[in-house]
């Protein structure tokens, strides 16, 4: 069995997935922010904060097959409202953190033979859609990010992201709080429904285990048909 860690494994995707890993008998160490883990959880948990200047790695093992970045923000609005900061901001939680992470723990991951990083992007980066200015800057990046750091870590370390659609969790709980609001978005994707922690942790399962070997360096969309197909 493998050791995968959760940034953001209380919660949404992050939480849905550290379950199943567990489940399936892998050992998995979580981090947690916002929302606090469950008292009768199988994942051992950490708190840490994606703005924090450094990561604490003593809670980890000397050896790391895994590591799935979850933390993210979805802010929707006019670009002439957002002041610059906004973007630093958004890229901290986004990106920085991510590096900062992966660099902590990078030791431990090259000391497996099969390691894998998964990272998160959004459809939004694909498509251009109204007021999604903030949360594609940052992602873009992701996705650079992303392709670059599978070339410098390959063979040793694959790196891949996930760019969903818009999923049902906590996350996208102001963009899904109603009944109306859920309708709109499943009928803006050609499977006609919103995605779910499920789906989107599915695929990061596949991504984290020896299945996927010879994938690096992909931006993999799950976004119910909607980068493709009009």
């Amino acid at each position: 069995m493998s050791s995968y860690l959760i940034i953001g494994a209380s919660s949404g995707i992050g939480k849905w997935l550290s379950q199943h890993l567990a489940v399936e008998g892998h050992t998995v160490f979580g981090t947690w922010n916002g929302h606090e883990p469950e008292s009768t959880s199988v994942v051992r948990f950490q708190k840490f904060n994606a703005t924090d200047e450094s990561f604490n790695t003593e809670f980890l093992p000397d050896k790391l097959d895994g590591l799935v970045y979850c933390p993210g923000t979805i802010s929707l609005k006019p670009f002439a409202r957002i002041k610059p900061q906004e973007f630093a901001d958004d890229l901290q939680v986004q990106l920085i953190g991510a590096v900062k992470v992966i660099q902590a723990v990078l030791p431990k991951l090259k000391a497996s033979s099969s390691a894998s990083v998964v990272l998160f992007s959004t459809v939004a980066v694909q498509n251009g859609f109204n007021f999604h200015t903030l949360v594609s800057a940052s992602k873009g990046a992701v996705e650079g990010f992303t392709k670059a750091l599978a070339a410098e870590l390959a063979p040793i370390v694959r790196v891949n992201a996930i760019a969903p659609s818009i999923t049902d969790t906590p996350l996208a709980g102001a963009l899904l709080n109603s009944e109306e609001k859920r309708n709109a978005n499943a009928q803006r994707h050609p499977m006609k429904r919103i995605g779910s922690a499920q789906d989107i942790g599915e695929l990061a399962a596949f991504l984290l285990s020896e299945k996927s070997g010879w994938i690096t360096g992909q931006i993999i969309h799950a976004d119910g048909g909607m980068s493709t197909i009009r």
